[in-house]
């Protein structure tokens, strides 16, 4: 039986380190004795010791791995997104492109959307600012929320990666950015660990890159005469210095 998430899910929802770690415990056969469920799938995966481990098909986040990381931090292991991977590819090589870490930085590519991929992009963004939502739940259920920003963050910056540039984006990007502000200042998020921080001043430094690239981008900054953020961000987007 297949998954109901895709290798795109997976780096969406783990960290960089843990994704290519899990990798390589895939792509070097550490996943054995690999077995199909009702509810998802089991495996063993070998080591320095041998690790049992239980996955969700439909939510990589549930399961269970006897490893110190899945029972004593109550994170999402290596170990678990090793098992994930191989009930997608079952095996098989992964391809270059599903292994790569997408990086997160200005396109360089001058130009506007059509109305038809505009509308797809903000459906994008729609989607990954519902990962990015207050949170009221008990203590122990903190990383999981933790790892639910992670996932709207990074589905964010990759449709901003892909952005082209032009004014029509920098105010997409701005917008976008005033909406996160808003959620951090009266929305209820806790970005303890700056999960959602650090992607603004990411974004910030995109914004930078974009008015390099076409002056008609300072324009979507004058939003700021006008307007100040919670966090004090905008000021990084000084029209006399860039």
């Amino acid at each position: 039986m297949q998954p109901k998430y895709d290798l795109r899910k997976i780096k969406f929802s783990v960290d960089e380190g843990t994704f290519k770690r899990a990798v390589g415990l895939y792509e070097g056969g550490k996943v054995i004795d690999f077995e199909d469920n009702l509810r998802g799938y089991s495996a063993t995966v070998t080591g320095t010791s041998p690790y049992f481990i239980s996955v969700s098909n439909t939510d990589i986040r549930k399961g269970n791995c006897d490893c110190y990381v899945a029972q004593n931090k109550n994170e999402l292991c290596k170990h678990m997104v090793a098992v994930a991977i191989y009930s997608i590819l079952r095996g098989e090589k992964m391809k270059e492109d599903e292994s790569a870490i997408e990086e997160f930085a200005c396109s360089g590519k001058l130009g506007e959307l059509s109305n038809e991929e505009l509308f797809e992009v903000k459906k994008e963004i729609s989607s990954a600012t519902k990962f990015i939502k207050g949170y009221t739940g008990p203590s122990k259920k903190w990383f999981e929320y933790q790892s639910s920003l992670s996932e709207g963050v990074c589905m964010l910056e990759l449709v901003f990666s892909k952005l082209p540039v032009s004014k029509q984006t920098s105010d997409l990007v701005i917008k976008t950015l005033l909406k996160l502000d808003n959620k951090l200042c009266k929305g209820g998020v806790d970005d303890s660990d700056g999960t959602v921080g650090n992607f603004i001043y990411g974004s910030v430094e995109i914004l930078k890159d974009f008015a390099k690239l076409d002056k008609n981008c300072l324009k979507s900054f004058k939003i700021f005469e006008k307007q100040e953020t919670c966090f004090g961000w905008e000021k990084d987007l000084n029209l006399k210095e860039i």
